[in-house]
């Protein structure tokens, strides 16, 4: 079929923001005095905050009464940390060049506040390309729930299933497939390898693999 709209992911996709998410989590847990794993963490990538919070407090057995105070303490750590650190990925200004090019609509659906969301646009500058942005931080769910990758499309003026979504996640890509989206997905290089991501429709290595004849063979497949 012939697809009508690219969606994107943001953390860890177009922004390597992954690793400043992972400190300000475990900065925030271990005032709690517990120790979360690099390894623990990845189990939780692609999570909304409050979600991932909860998540883990339960976990670690932390009264759940310090939630709201502990999400609001890693969306401003992570927000501080993106802001002085935070680089875009390699290939994320080729990828959105290629499609815009293309003259296609593109979506941002993320599980990040828009506060974030402004954070990283400052980073695109001029090259922010997106017609509709959408956050699942005031949705009942976030990843892998569909809802936020279902108002992207709706807001983009397409069904959901004329869709390409480009994940980095586990949880993204389960979100992604719910909502019937073609799902293309660009993991962490040391999970490539895993079995998980076989329910998506492909896999690649880096946003750098991407060119105009790639994206154009993704449209009409």
């Amino acid at each position: 079929m012939n697809y009508k709209a690219v969606i994107f992911d943001m953390d860890g996709l177009l922004i390597d923001s992954e690793p400043l998410w992972r400190e300000a989590g475990k900065e925030t847990l271990a005032l709690f005095g517990k120790n979360l794993t690099t390894e623990q963490y990845k189990t939780s990538t692609g999570l909304r905050t409050e979600e991932w919070v909860e998540h883990w407090f339960r976990f670690f057995d932390i009264d759940m009464v310090h939630a709201t105070e502990a999400t609001q303490t890693i969306i401003r750590k992570a927000t501080e940390k993106i802001d002085v650190q935070g680089c875009l990925m390699e290939g994320a200004l080729q990828v959105l060049q290629v499609v815009r090019n293309l003259s296609l609509p593109i979506g941002l659906a993320t599980s990040s506040p828009l506060s974030l969301v402004e954070t990283v646009l400052k980073k695109l500058g001029d090259a922010n390309p997106f017609d509709a942005i959408t956050s699942a931080e005031f949705l009942p769910y976030g990843k892998p729930h569909p809802q936020v990758y279902l108002d992207c499309a709706e807001a983009l003026g397409v069904e959901p299933f004329e869709c390409i979504a480009f994940e980095d996640s586990f949880n993204g890509m389960i979100a992604a497939k719910a909502a019937r989206m073609k799902c293309i997905v660009v993991p962490a290089q040391e999970e490539f390898n895993q079995k998980k991501w076989y329910a998506a429709d492909l896999i690649f290595k880096s946003l750098n693999d991407f060119g105009e004849n790639e994206v154009k063979g993704l449209l009409i497949n």
